[in-house]
């Protein structure tokens, strides 16, 4: 991202102003600052747009930020350009239309940030596992896929490839030697979370709950952030995508209702309900 295009608008739908602005703090700061009347502001979600709502947030009478999905439908047009969806942006706001999306505090972020990059070190260490596992297929080996990645029985393993090349071996080791590394990564993030003084009380909550461990914890934690931002547990549902569609089988309905439990007692307990035995009991009660 290296310019932002922009576009102001009167009430009246009168194009104030139009152009680019340089995607840097420095360049965001000075166009704030230098706006002679109080504005209202929206822009379109995306992976870059966290720090520029930071940024502008302070000098904004009021700053949206658009769902991109719904935003899409309502201004969906043939002709499409920076310009012209700054335009439609700034006529959704102007008429009050602008489909809204929740943004979390900056420190609340700033924590999911650390939590998806552990996830994708995860996603790295099970890549590694399963390229091992193809090295030694590939070369005829023999191993227990159950305990194959255990410090012991690898070296283990490494000690019986008399007639594997020794490429495959050096391979083998890298390998390993990467695989712990992404290990002890995630083991460190993890920890670094659970014991972050604003979310290690919640967590404590949300582990009552029964199959809810550290990790689920963090992630309802902070991809959720607020529940109190959810009209109702049904809601909640919904976002998680825990409702069941009507041409789902019984046994996936069944998998559906238990998840289904386990958000809403997520809900109650991160709201400062009872315990999650206690939630989990009154909601499997419910008709």
């Amino acid at each position: 991202m290296h310019k932002i295009q922009g576009c102001g608008k009167a009430a009246d739908g009168t194009v104030v102003e139009e152009g680019r602005i340089g995607a840097t703090r420095r360049e965001l700061k000075v166009w704030a600052e230098s706006r002679p009347w109080p504005w209202t502001g929206g822009m379109e979600a995306t992976m870059f747009t966290g720090w520029i709502y930071d940024v502008l947030q302070p000098y904004a009478v009021e700053l949206k930020m658009a769902h991109p999905q719904m935003l899409r439908a309502i201004v969906a047009s043939k002709r499409k350009n920076d310009r012209v969806d700054a335009a439609r942006i700034a006529d959704a706001v102007r008429c009050n239309l602008l489909p809204e999306c929740y943004m979390a505090p900056q420190k609340t972020r700033d924590l999911r940030r650390v939590l998806r990059f552990r996830n994708f070190v995860v996603r790295l260490a099970t890549a590694v596992k399963n390229k091992t596992s193809g090295l030694l297929m590939g070369c005829g080996a023999e191993y227990d896929k159950t305990s194959l990645h255990g410090k012991r029985c690898f070296q283990e393993l490494l000690g019986g490839l008399e007639e594997t090349s020794a490429s495959v071996k050096d391979l083998l080791r890298l390998n390993r030697a990467t695989l712990e590394l992404f290990e002890r990564t995630q083991r460190r993030l993890l920890g670094t979370l659970r014991d972050h003084p604003l979310l290690s009380g919640r967590l404590r909550r949300l582990m009552t709950i029964r199959g809810v461990g550290d990790v689920v914890a963090l992630t309802w934690a902070l991809e959720i952030g607020d529940p109190n931002r959810f009209g109702s547990i049904r809601k909640a549902i919904s976002y998680c995508g825990l409702c069941s569609g009507e041409s789902k089988c019984r046994p996936c309905e069944a998998a559906s209702a238990l998840e289904t439990t386990q958000c809403a007692s997520a809900m109650g307990v991160d709201r400062g309900g009872e315990t999650g035995g206690e939630l989990e009991s009154a909601v499997g009660r419910r008709p």
